[in-house]
C-alpha cells in the first residue's frame, strides 16, 4: 500500500505552464541554491521566484555571480530578493561555511544542483570518466553538507536532484518504464548519485529535523549560459547551421529512436515539482521522477527545430538502407540493469560529434556570429569544448526510454508544460542572451 499525500491545492497557471499547484497559506520562505547559475539551479531560482511573497529570500550559490545575461530573465522585483554567494564547491567544507555564514534564515529549504563535469581525455566518451565524475561529485556533496553543520544551518527540507542515470539506462538495458522504487543497479560500477543519496540520507538521520527528497529528470531542456550538458542549445546549434548551410537537418538514429518517446524534463516544470515536493508535508522523504510526459519524439522535434529557423528543406527521418548504419552494443545480460536479455543496441547513420568536427559546419557558425553584428558571443565549436559539448547529442540520439511520472501524480503533482511550447520560449531566450540567433517562427505548434 502506498502512503501519499492526501492535501487538495487549487492550481493556477503561469503563461505556458498550467495546473500549477499553490500554497496560499505558506510566505516568507528562505532557500539556498547551490550551483545556481546551471540549467537547472537557475530555471529552479525563476520558478521560486514566480510567487512574489512565497519566497523572499533565495541565495544563490556559484562560482561567479549570474551574469546579466540571466539576470535580465528576471524582474526588478525578483531580483531584489536574490543574493549571491560566491563560493568554490572543490573547497574545503570550512571555506563553503564561510559564504554559508550570510545566511541569516537558521531553518532554509536547499535544492541542490551542484555539478563538476571533468574534461574527457583522448578517446573518453564524455560520461566515460566514472572514476572521476564519481570521485570529485561524492566529494563536493559531502563537503556542502558538512558545511551546513559547521555553519550551524538545519534545513527543513533538502532537496537534491540527480537524474536518470540512477537506473543505469546509460549502462545498458533497464526495466521500462523507469520507476522510482527499481532497485539501484550498484553492483555495475561506480555512479555518484548512490553516494551522495547515502550523504544526504546520513544527514537527515543526524538531523531528525531535516527531511529529504531526490528529483529525477532526464534529458533536461531550459535556457542556460554553457554549452556543457544542455541539449536544446546544442541541438538548436546543429539547426541553426543545417538552415543557414540550406541543407536539411539530418537525424543520426535509426527508426526506433526517430519515433520512440523522447524522456525530456524541461527545468522550469521540474522546478515547479521541486518546490511542490519540499512544501509538501506528505512529499517528505520521496524521490520523484520529473518528466513533462512521455509524448515526445525525435520526428515532432526536428519538424519544430527546422521551422523554428527557418529551414526550408526541413527535417530528414533515418535512411531506410540498412547499410548505412553502424552499431553500438550496451550491455545486456547480468551485466545490465535489467539482468537478463539481449544487449541493447543503438545504431545512427552518422555521429553529430564527427558533424561538428568538419570545418565547414564550424566556419559555418563564424558566419552566423558574424552576421548578429557581435550579438552571439558563444561558440561551442572552439577548441577541446567541441568534443565535451556535441558528444551529448550522440548520447540522445541513441536513448529510447520511458519513465513513470505515476507516483508524482499519486502524490498529487498536476503541473504541466507542453515541452515544445518550452523548448520555443527557451530558444528565443538564449537568442536574447547573446547564444543563438533569432528564431523566424512566431510560436511554437504545441503536440494538441
Amino acid at each position: 500500500m502506498v502512503t501519499y499525500s492526501n492535501e487538495s491545492f487549487t492550481v493556477r497557471q503561469s503563461s505556458i505552464y498550467r495546473n500549477l499547484p499553490t500554497f496560499p497559506n505558506v510566505a516568507g520562505l528562505t532557500a539556498i541554491v547551490p550551483g545556481a547559475t546551471g540549467i537547472s539551479g537557475w530555471n529552479t531560482i525563476r520558478s521560486l521566484l514566480d510567487s512574489p511573497t512565497r519566497w523572499t529570500k533565495i541565495y544563490a550559490m556559484s562560482r561567479s555571480l549570474p551574469g546579466k545575461e540571466l539576470m535580465n530573465l528576471l524582474s526588478a522585483e525578483q531580483q531584489s530578493r536574490v543574493q549571491h554567494l560566491a563560493v568554490d564547491f572543490s573547497g574545503k567544507p570550512q571555506d563553503v561555511a564561510e559564504s554559508l555564514s550570510a545566511v541569516r534564515e537558521p531553518n532554509p529549504y536547499v535544492f541542490f544542483y551542484a555539478y563538476i563535469q571533468p574534461k574527457t581525455e583522448g578517446d573518453e566518451k564524455v560520461w566515460g570518466n566514472v572514476e572521476k565524475l564519481n570521485e570529485v561529485n561524492t566529494a563536493l556533496f559531502a563537503s556542502f553538507l558538512e558545511a551546513l553543520e559547521i555553519a550551524e544551518i538545519t534545513p527543513k527540507r533538502i532537496l537534491l536532484q540527480t537524474g536518470g542515470k540512477h537506473y543505469g539506462m546509460q549502462l545498458g538495458r533497464a526495466a521500462q518504464p523507469l520507476v522510482e522504487s527499481d532497485p539501484e543497479p550498484r553492483h555495475l560500477g561506480p555512479n555518484f548519485y548512490y553516494p551522495q543519496q547515502d550523504s544526504l540520507f546520513a544527514f537527515c538521520t543526524r538531523h531528525p529535523q531535516t527531511s529529504w527528497n531526490v528529483v529525477r529528470p532526464c534529458g533536461v531542456f531550459g535556457s542556460a549560459l554553457k554549452a556543457q550538458m544542455s541539449g536544446l542549445y546544442l541541438l538548436s546549434v546543429y539547426a541553426a547551421v543545417q538552415a543557414h548551410k540550406q541543407e536539411p537537418l539530418y537525424f543520426p538514429g535509426d527508426w526506433n529512436a526517430w519515433q520512440g518517446p523522447t524522456p525530456v524534463s524541461t527545468a522550469r516544470l521540474t522546478g515547479y515539482l521541486s518546490e511542490w515536493a519540499v512544501l509538501n508535508d506528505g512529499c517528505a522523504n520521496q524521490a520523484f521522477n520529473a518528466l513533462d510526459s512521455n509524448s515526445l519524439t525525435f520526428q515532432r522535434l526536428f519538424a519544430e527545430l527546422a521551422r523554428w529557423y527557418g529551414n526550408d528543406a526541413g527535417a530528414v527521418g533515418p535512411p531506410s538502407d540498412e547499410s548505412k548504419f553502424s552499431i553500438t552494443k550496451m550491455a545486456g545480460g547480468k551485466d545490465c540493469p535489467l539482468g537478463h536479455g539481449p544487449p541493447l543496441i543503438s545504431r545512427s547513420s552518422f555521429k553529430i560529434l564527427d558533424w561538428a568536427q568538419r570545418q565547414e559546419n564550424q566556419d559555418a557558425w563564424k558566419e552566423i556570429m558574424t552576421a548578429s553584428g557581435g550579438k552571439i558571443s558563444s561558440n561551442p565549436f572552439e577548441g577541446h569544448a567541441v568534443k565535451d559539448n556535441f558528444q551529448l547529442l550522440d548520447i540522445y540520439f541513441s536513448m529510447v526510454a520511458l519513465s513513470s511520472m505515476n507516483k508524482a501524480s499519486i502524490y498529487g503533482w498536476t503541473g504541466f508544460v507542453d515541452t515544445l511550447e518550452a523548448a520555443f520560449v527557451s530558444c528565443r531566450e538564449m537568442a536574447d542572451m547573446g547564444l543563438l540567433p533569432n528564431v523566424c517562427a512566431g510560436e511554437a505548434r504545441p503536440l494538441v
